[in-house]
């Protein structure tokens, strides 16, 4: 044998250097921690402040954002007054118990805010709520 150990050969090595799994660990939190809020929906909306309690989330919500030009997203994608039912129905796979969020400017008349939230509940969608920004006192 051309190579002599200090120990014998039977016997396991069992010191494991958790130095770099720490060091990576530490690197991905604070990459996370970064880009965490970068992930929230990207249509820029002026909300409202309320002091009402938020929701619990249980799953992604679907979001429907009016901005102050009066122009109407479903998430992040332009979408005509007349093909809203349509493409929330396809965006939530037909399914009418899935919750949808209306962002409303708080520029924008609260009238369209309101049609647009009836013409979802009319169409059989049961979980339509509004979003505001919470309440900040002066």
């Amino acid at each position: 044998m051309a190579f002599k150990l200090n120990r014998s050969s039977k016997e396991p090595l069992s010191e494991i250097n958790v130095t770099p799994f720490v060091d990576v660990m530490l690197v991905l939190l604070i990459i996370f921690m970064v880009t965490a809020p970068l992930l929230t929906v990207g249509v820029q909306v002026d909300l409202p402040e309320s002091s009402a309690d938020s929701l619990p989330e249980e799953a992604e919500p679907l979001t429907l954002t009016i901005n102050s030009k009066g122009e109407i997203f479903i998430q992040e994608s332009k979408v005509e007054y007349e093909k809203i039912i349509a493409k929330v129905l396809a965006v939530s796979k037909n399914r009418t118990d899935t919750r949808i969020y209306v962002r409303g400017d708080k520029t924008i008349n609260y009238g369209r805010v309101l049609e647009i939230m009836g013409l979802l509940s009319g169409s059989g969608f049961t979980k339509v709520a509004l979003i505001s920004e919470p309440y900040k006192e002066r």
